[in-house]
């Protein structure tokens, strides 16, 4: 009884409430239909609702979408993706991540990332984790770090791979990295024998004999080898100075010209030349240069590889002193007069002009041998010789033959035969007067005294003109020999002339 009496006081009691929570919705009449206008108002709330229903599933309909694109995006990347969280621990992966480790996901996910690291970078791998954890609690903002790592598949095998890493450290949310990996190991292995071809071939480049440069396109220096510190001493300077600088004046513009060549054609250029060494010395230096281009095919610097050849060419001087000129009084021998006397028999043709041969013997040089032997003997010889040199033009070639016997050959006379007589005659009696004069010979004796010996030696001569080619070579030879034997015939100290013209 008293139950049904407080349930009638509660009703009582909620009736003005409940009346009041329903006082917006559409009243009835007594009927029980809805007041005039009341259904339009409710359809129009229906529309409204069911518009509000159709954004709500589009919206719907879109995130699931994106959530797919994302889906797709991240599990199917070609990049390998990973999530690390405070505690190191991999949270999330996609597909890529599973490749690159060969491991299965349920392997992967909640596995310590530290285990997947080499041994060799494990230490350096905690030094970079903990200045992300330290990062985290100090500033709350994102960070990104690059670096590489060495990595332990599941198969065993060890991988170079590349990270890139963002740190999310928001206000009340626990750190947590995500990381871009890429294998690298193929890029690795490029770059260490690369390296080791570079190491080689610097270790072949500093321990070479040769000198090697690196030029940029101007010539200036990028790198000198050591050995250029036997031409220049220290070389720690060189580095952006002018390589053509050094060369000798005389040799710098066809140096400078085949540099260019070399640049343009791309084929390397073989020169020698003579560097100028800061104490006046000169070096003779045999180059070859080669240049390199960039990946784009456009020249780069130039590689020049250098020997000196100074040795070599004092050899080849004493080789061709040997070869034409006679060691006694360094005038060219018989087989350099024959040479130079062919140019000048074709010069002859080309000019219409002259040439002349004056062929002379000692009359009086073997009593010298005799009384003071061939030491002295050969002091006459070259002073002979060089008398003979100061009568005639520097075109013009004095020869010594043999013995006592020398040979001198005029060039370029006059076109008309009398004239280019007179020219010869005054040469060859030139020669007869500066040879009989009296020759002073001082002879240096060890531990005594030198010894100064005077005589008097005088000259036959004959003279033989020529002119083009119309003559052979040792036809004029045996002409002027025949025309010095008639001098020598008549007492000597006189000139003889044999006209073959």
């Amino acid at each position: 009884m008293n139950s049904d009496l407080n349930n009638m006081k509660k009703k009582k009691h909620l009736q003005p409430k409940i009346a009041a929570e329903n006082s917006h919705l559409p009243q009835t009449n007594i009927a029980g239909q809805p007041p005039e206008g009341v259904m339009q108002r409710l359809q129009e709330y229906q529309s409204q609702l069911e518009k509000q229903i159709e954004v709500l599933q589009q919206a719907q309909i879109a995130l699931a979408l994106s959530r797919d694109y994302y889906v797709d995006l991240y599990e199917h990347s070609p990049i390998s993706y990973l999530s690390v969280t405070a505690d190191e621990l991999i949270a999330e992966c996609n597909q890529k991540a599973l490749k690159l480790f060969g491991m299965e996901r349920k392997r992967l996910i909640n596995s310590r990332l530290s285990q997947l690291i080499a041994h060799q970078d494990k230490d350096r791998w905690h030094r970079l984790f903990s200045s992300f954890q330290k990062t985290a609690e100090d500033e709350l903002e994102q960070k990104d770090l690059e670096f590489d790592l060495s990595m332990i598949r599941e198969d065993g095998i060890e991988i170079a791979v590349h990270f890139q890493c963002i740190q999310l450290n928001k206000s009340n949310t626990p750190l947590i990295l995500r990381m871009a990996l890429t294998d690298i190991t193929a890029r690795k292995l490029i770059e260490n024998a690369l390296r080791q071809q570079e190491e080689f071939f610097r270790f072949m480049a500093e321990n070479s004999e040769d000198f090697i440069a690196v030029l940029d396109l101007e010539g200036r220096r990028l790198y000198n080898n050591r050995s250029y510190a036997k031409l220049f001493g220290d070389i720690e300077n060189l580095e952006g100075t002018d390589s053509f600088a050094d060369i000798h004046p005389d040799d710098r513009e066809r140096v400078k010209k085949a540099f260019k060549e070399t640049i343009k054609s791309g084929i390397g250029q073989r020169s020698e030349f003579r560097f100028l060494l800061a104490d006046g010395a000169i070096r003779y230096i045999e180059s070859s240069g080669g240049l390199v281009k960039n990946s784009k095919s456009e020249p780069s610097f130039v590689v020049v590889v250098s020997h000196d050849i100074t040795e070599r060419k004092r050899i080849e001087d004493e080789i061709q002193k040997l070869a034409f000129f006679d060691q006694l009084t360094q005038l060219p021998n018989r087989r350099l007069f024959n040479d130079r006397m062919l140019q000048t028999m074709a010069a002859s043709k080309r000019s219409s002009r002259f040439g002349a041969v004056i062929f002379l013997d000692l009359d009086n040089f073997k009593p010298i041998n005799d009384e003071y032997g061939h030491a002295v003997g050969d002091l006459l010889l070259i002073e002979v010789a060089n008398r003979l040199k100061s009568c005639v033009r520097e075109v013009d070639t004095v020869s010594r033959f043999g013995g006592d016997e020398f040979v001198v050959m005029l060039n370029e006379l006059h076109a008309d035969k009398n004239k280019s007589t007179i020219q010869a005659e005054i040469v060859a009696e030139k020669v007869r007067i500066t040879l009989a004069q009296p020759y002073i010979l001082k002879i240096n004796q060890d531990k005594e005294l030198a010894i100064v010996i005077e005589h008097a030696c005088t000259a036959s001569i004959g003279v033989t003109l020529f002119i083009d080619h119309k003559i052979s070579q040792d036809s004029i030879l045996k002409a002027a020999d025949l025309a010095m034997y008639q001098s020598k015939v008549a007492g000597g100290n006189s000139i003889s002339f044999n006209d073959l013209n």
